[in-house]
């Protein structure tokens, strides 16, 4: 009997859950057990090497040129190396360097095996080299495309359809661990792949499998090379205050706020990415200079490091929250502004994630607001983690779990606030959307 899950029937004519029932599928669910131990196990090579590049690139080589520290001015002209480096591959390799991060997380399938290098060297490129992006859209693409590879090379003949599963479970197994949650990365593939009902069924159960061994090889390989495990997690979080009117009221100003500001950020990288397709070489190179400025005038301006505005913010999350004693609001204002445009920049041009980026705006816009009356520092933190996401990707129900799954214990308390804060926040992101009549490319 064949190991397919799927015929040559087209898809709308496939039964899901007779399709559960067969042998075949049981096969599948094997592989995706089997392909979750060698893709997790690069996934966590990949955040690895990204890791080793930032500290080689803003930590020993400034010290190997015979500087005391790392120059406030370092990032502008490695940013320019960045962007000369991701435009070269750009325009060179097959691929166009993966997904670009102003479109959102999209559904688009997995890459074929010619694309995967230029995805690798442009998401190396970008984030070790300091943009503000994350890591999960290039291990997504990473996952699928060798999980696929690895299903062509064991089943020859395998079907597109189960070809498209395994892909699936490889993408859920590379970021299995990196959101703190196996949970979380199924809801965000989810989400993005807009499958519902027996089809979601058919396609989650070898991803969770595929994630669930995903997450174990993240731990044990942690734990065994002592490099840790690359997941997003807090460790100092305050206790959060009961909701009253005060705070939900606060939840309508959070909403509303994260939807402009958040609907500016896509817009204006939208915009400038139209720009960048037509010389992505010079224009690339200009937005790393951007990026890099940006860094260097949060530094200037407030005496802190250009680190604070430089990467996804990922790691930058509990110390946020652990030292925001220490930020008066003027300097939360002014590394929100100024993450907010290196955000955009890298959106246009650079290739990585849109999500981490979106929660460190979103948590240091609420932490600044969290000086308000009325307020806590942990509801606000949250608040700004949902209503940016969701204003950034347009998946709330990944928006609600990844501001309250990370806060703990205390992520159960706010839930409510950070619902309202998403909802107020999606509702209107889709209302300052232009309509899908109005909505034209801009061909510049």
């Amino acid at each position: 009997m064949s190991t397919e899950p799927a015929a040559t029937t087209p898809p709308a004519a496939v039964n899901p859950s007779a399709l559960i029932r067969t042998r075949g599928y049981a096969v599948l669910l094997v592989m995706a057990a089997a392909l979750g131990v060698p893709v997790s196990a690069v996934a966590f090579g990949f955040l690895a090497l990204v890791h080793e590049l930032q500290s080689l690139t803003y930590h020993d080589l400034p010290r190997a040129l015979g500087f005391a520290g790392t120059p406030s001015w370092w990032p502008v002209p490695l940013l320019a190396v960045a962007g000369l480096l991701v435009g070269l591959t750009i325009r060179h390799l097959p691929g166009s360097g993966g997904h670009r991060p102003a479109d959102g997380m999209v559904s688009t399938g997995a890459p074929s095996t010619v694309e995967l290098p230029g995805i690798v060297l442009a998401a190396l490129a970008s984030l070790g080299l300091g943009a503000v992006l994350g890591p999960e859209a290039p291990l997504i693409a990473l996952g699928g495309g060798l999980a696929v590879l690895a299903a062509r090379l064991v089943r020859p003949g395998i079907n597109p359809g189960a070809s498209a599963v395994m892909g699936a479970a490889g993408s859920f197994a590379a970021i299995s661990a990196l959101l703190g949650s196996p949970l979380l990365g199924a809801f965000l593939l989810m989400e993005t792949s807009g499958l519902a009902g027996m089809m979601l069924g058919l396609v989650l159960v070898p991803g969770l499998l595929a994630s669930g061994v995903g997450a174990l090889i993240f731990t044990g390989l942690g734990s065994w090379t002592g490099l840790g495990t690359y997941s997003l997690a807090l460790h100092h979080v305050p206790g959060a205050t009961a909701p009253d009117l005060a705070r939900f009221g606060w939840a309508l100003v959070v909403g509303v706020a994260a939807a402009f500001v958040g609907t500016g950020i896509r817009w204006f990288a939208l915009f400038l990415q139209a720009r960048v397709l037509r010389r992505p070489v010079t224009a690339t190179v200009v937005t790393g200079l951007v990026v890099g400025a940006a860094a260097l005038v949060y530094a200037q301006s407030t005496g802190r490091d250009a680190s604070g505005v430089l990467y996804s913010g990922e790691d930058a999350l509990d110390p946020l929250l652990a030292q925001s004693a220490g930020y008066s609001v003027g300097t939360l204002v002014v590394l929100v502004a100024c993450k907010a445009v290196a955000y955009c920049a890298s959106l246009s041009s650079f290739r990585g994630g849109p999500v981490f980026p979106a929660m460190f705006v979103g948590a240091a816009g609420g932490t600044a607001l969290s000086h308000l009356p009325g307020l806590d520092l942990t509801s606000g933190f949250a608040m700004g983690i949902g209503a940016m996401c969701v204003a950034m990707l347009k998946l709330p129900m990944t928006s609600v779990l990844l501001a309250t799954l990370l806060l703990g214990s205390e992520g159960l308390t706010v839930m409510p606030l950070v619902i309202v804060a998403v909802v107020v926040s999606y509702v209107v992101t889709l209302r300052l959307a232009p309509s899908p009549a109005d909505a034209r490319p801009d061909r510049g």
